[in-house]
C-alpha cells in the first residue's frame, strides 16, 4: 500500500510541479513512469499474501469483515483488502499465585468460596485455540484481544460458579476430578459460542485454609494409626491361632502316647536307647537288669 501511495504522489508531482518548471520539464515523463512503476509494484505486492503455518487470514474491506478465511500458503487477493492474521495454534493461559508464572504479574490465582463457606485458592491453566471457520465471527463480536475479553473472565467466573457445589476438603481430595470436568464442560460451551475451542483445563494446585489443612493432616494420621493397629491385631490373632494349633497338637500327641504305650513299647524304646549309647565313642559298662528294672550304666573314659 505504501508503494501505491508513493507512486500516486510521484505522478502528482510530475504533473503539477515539473510542468510549471521549464528546467525540470524533461523529467516530467520520467516522473510519470516512476509513479506508475511504484503503483504497479505496490498493487502486485498488495495482491500477494503469505499466510504462515498455524495462521489464518481474515479479509477486511473498508472496515467490513468478510466471511472467507485464508489458510496457510500464498494467496492472490484484492489489493484493497486488509488481511488480519490470527494464530490458530494451541495457546495457554495460566492463572497462578506464583509471581511471574502466569500471564498476569503478581498473584493471579483464583479465590473461590466453597459450600462450607471456606476460601480456596486455585491455580489453573487453560489450553485453547481459535476455530478457523469462526475467526470472522470472533473478530466481529470480540476483536483481537479475545484472551482478555473471553478466556480470562469466563474461566474465572465459571470456576467460582461451580466451586459453591463442593466442600473445601472435597476439592482437595476425592471430588477434584469431578470438579475439573464440571468446569471444563461449562467453559467449553461458552468458548464454542464465541469461536474458541477449549482443548484442556488443568487444575494445577488447590490451596486450602490452614485450619482445613490441619484437619486433613489429623484425619490422615488417624487413618494411618487405625491401619497400623489393625495390622497389629491381625498379627496377634495369627500368633494366637498358631499357639492354639501347637497346643492342640501337643495335647493330641500326649493323648495318643497315654492310650497306646505298653510295656513292650517301653522295652523297645529302652533297647534302642542302649544301642545308641553302646555305639558311642565313650567307654562304658552296661549292666542289664531284670524285667521291668532299669539297666546300670558305668561310664569310663580311656
Amino acid at each position: 500500500m505504501f508503494l501505491i501511495i508513493l507512486g500516486i504522489i510521484v505522478i502528482i508531482i510530475s504533473v503539477t510541479v515539473l510542468k510549471n518548471n521549464p528546467l525540470l520539464t524533461r523529467f516530467k515523463n520520467l516522473g510519470r513512469v516512476l509513479g506508475l512503476l511504484f503503483i504497479l509494484i505496490g498493487i502486485l505486492l498488495s495482491s500477494i499474501i503469505q499466510i504462515n503455518p498455524g495462521e489464518i487470514g481474515v479479509k477486511i474491506l473498508f472496515g467490513s469483515i468478510q466471511n472467507e478465511v485464508l489458510s496457510s500458503g500464498l494467496h492472490l487477493v484484492n489489493p484493497l483488502l486488509e488481511i488480519k492474521k490470527l494464530d490458530i495454534k494451541t495457546q495457554n493461559y495460566t492463572m497462578s499465585g506464583v509471581n511471574d508464572e502466569g500471564q498476569k504479574e503478581g498473584d493471579d490465582a483464583i479465590r473461590v468460596l466453597t459450600s462450607d463457606g471456606l476460601e480456596v485458592t486455585i491455580d489453573l491453566t487453560v489450553l485453547y485455540r481459535v476455530v478457523a471457520a469462526d475467526a470472522p465471527k470472533l473478530l466481529i463480536e470480540t476483536g483481537i484481544d479475545f484472551r482478555d475479553k473471553i478466556v480470562r473472565p469466563i474461566t474465572r467466573t465459571k470456576i467460582r460458579d461451580n466451586a459453591v457445589y463442593y466442600q473445601a476438603i472435597d476439592l482437595f481430595g476425592t471430588k477434584r476430578d469431578e470438579f475439573q470436568q464440571r468446569i471444563y464442560k461449562s467453559i467449553e460451551d461458552d468458548f464454542q459460542k464465541r469461536g474458541l475451542m477449549l482443548e484442556q483445563l488443568m487444575v494445577r494446585n488447590i490451596s486450602l485454609p490452614t485450619s482445613v489443612k490441619a484437619s486433613i493432616e489429623s484425619k490422615i494420621n488417624a487413618e494411618q494409626d487405625a491401619k497400623k493397629m489393625e495390622f497389629v491385631l491381625q498379627k496377634e490373632k495369627q500368633e494366637a491361632e498358631r499357639k492354639r494349633v501347637e497346643a492342640q497338637g501337643i495335647a493330641d500327641y500326649q493323648r495318643i502316647i497315654n492310650t497306646g504305650l505298653t510295656d513292650q513299647q517301653l522295652q523297645y524304646e529302652q533297647i534302642k536307647a542302649m544301642k545308641e549309647i553302646a555305639l558311642s565313642n565313650n567307654s562304658k559298662v552296661i549292666v542289664m537288669g531284670g524285667k521291668g528294672s532299669a539297666p546300670l550304666i558305668i561310664n569310663g573314659k580311656e
